[in-house]
């Protein structure tokens, strides 16, 4: 009996220190919980209300016209107003993520500007990989599945925004910061079958990992950011150059930064060279891209030969869209301003390196001169300076100042861009 009570009496407090530790790691988790709640709840809840309000606008748009009933399925049509979001791109990442790739040079004849076929294995991915997965999760279909990695991956990219412009200018700097990312002419792909939003997260994250000197994080990102667009290789060298930096002064050790640097780029030399080994021709991505939709690097002659015939009234270049061009000049016009307000904060090189190869990737191919806008979604940073420059207002003034954007937007960013255009 008595070594019965004495173990009885012993058991409660063997365990009772496992019990406290255990609602005391609960209360942490919680706390962070709570704390990064609090922290980005304001610049999402933000996002969140413009990109509803262009959501409205675009749709009662579409509504209003009815244009899209007219258009062919996949180039800007549908039966209902929101199947227009999954159309131009959206129709073949809907179809990679359903039967996947079959990577093929088929030659075309009797096209001036087409040599080959359009073909599935121009669009990375990362962003379809994941629609199927969500697909199988949720049982959506490719069109609700893409949709919802894109609104996801956007609230994701907006909270990144938020956290590199609260770093570099305040609070109030990131909540502008992530509302500009919402308002900026392109946004309208943010919520559309897409694959920016993914991108922008994934880069934006990237050069936030670098700012925090999370080396191993910010290479697996750009790694990542390789499987989603040709674009990553500005976030791959912006990564690698600021991991090199580091290492040549030995600010973070050596093994960090030299993983950072020997990871990032094999998503997108993978993906590359697997559609060269499929199609038997080590080039046959850039290939494809020159053959079938006449993109190929040009070092800006396209982009300036269309500015000039935009701002003097000619109209007969190729893929000529008047009203996206016209918006197109607008922010070609704006860019130098944007770059200045960027640069006055004395910026990371992450981001000076990450914007700068962003915006000469953008601007020194051949393309749809009124895509330039979308093409520049991903320069996030040319959003931070902007939005330290706006941070002394007052929140009213703010919500003033981009009141008649957020609805714009629903034509700019949206209509202008899928129904008047080729996004």
């Amino acid at each position: 009996m008595t070594t019965a009570s004495s173990t009885s009496s012993t058991e409660p407090s063997s365990t009772e220190p496992d019990d406290r530790a255990e609602r005391s790691g609960g209360a942490a988790r919680q706390g962070r919980l709570s704390a990064a709640v609090d922290r980005f709840a304001p610049a999402l809840g933000a996002y969140a209300v413009v990109k509803a309000t262009g959501l409205t606008v675009f749709m009662l748009l579409l509504s209003h016209t009815g244009d899209f009933l007219k258009k062919d399925v996949g180039r800007g049509g549908g039966a209902r107003p929101w199947d227009v979001l999954g159309t131009w791109d959206g129709i073949w990442y809907q179809r990679i993520a359903e039967n996947g790739y079959d990577p093929q040079l088929i030659p075309l004849h009797g096209y001036p500007l087409a040599s080959y076929y359009e073909n599935s294995a121009a669009f990375f991915p990362l962003y379809p990989w994941l629609m199927r997965l969500v697909g199988a999760v949720t049982g959506l279909g490719p069109y609700g599945s893409g949709i919802l990695v894109s609104v996801l991956a956007s609230f994701v990219a907006a909270a990144g925004i938020f956290a590199i412009a609260e770093r570099l200018g305040g609070f109030r700097a990131g909540v502008v910061a992530a509302v500009i990312w919402g308002l900026f002419p392109g946004s309208g792909v943010e919520w559309a079958v897409y694959s920016d939003s993914l991108f922008v997260a994934i880069s934006a994250w990237a050069c936030y990992c670098v700012m925090t000197h999370r080396w191993v994080a910010a290479g697996a990102l750009a790694l990542a950011a390789g499987l989603n667009r040709p674009t990553a290789a500005a976030v791959i060298a912006a990564v690698s150059i600021s991991a090199l930096v580091a290492l040549v002064r030995r600010t973070d050790g050596i093994a960090r930064p030299l993983t950072a640097m020997l990871i990032t780029p094999w998503g997108l030399l993978w993906y590359v060279a697997w559609v060269g080994y499929r199609m038997g021709d080590w080039g046959g991505y850039f290939k494809l891209q020159r053959g079938a939709w006449n993109r190929y690097f040009d070092w800006g002659a396209s982009t300036s030969r269309t500015f000039l015939d935009v701002v003097t009234g000619h109209w007969d270049f190729w893929q000529s869209n008047p009203v996206p061009d016209l918006i197109a000049v607008a922010l070609l016009i704006l860019l130098p301003g944007l770059l200045v307000l960027l640069l006055r904060t004395r910026p990371p090189l992450v981001l000076v390196v990450y914007t700068l190869l962003t915006v000469f990737t953008a601007l020194s191919s051949n393309q749809i001169f009124g895509n330039i806008s979308r093409y520049l979604l991903p320069a996030f940073p040319l959003f931070v300076g902007l939005a330290i420059a706006l941070r002394r207002l007052r929140p009213p003034t703010l919500a003033g100042l981009f009141a008649m954007p957020a609805v714009a937007a629903g034509w700019y960013a949206g209509y202008a861009l899928f129904e008047l255009g080729i996004p």
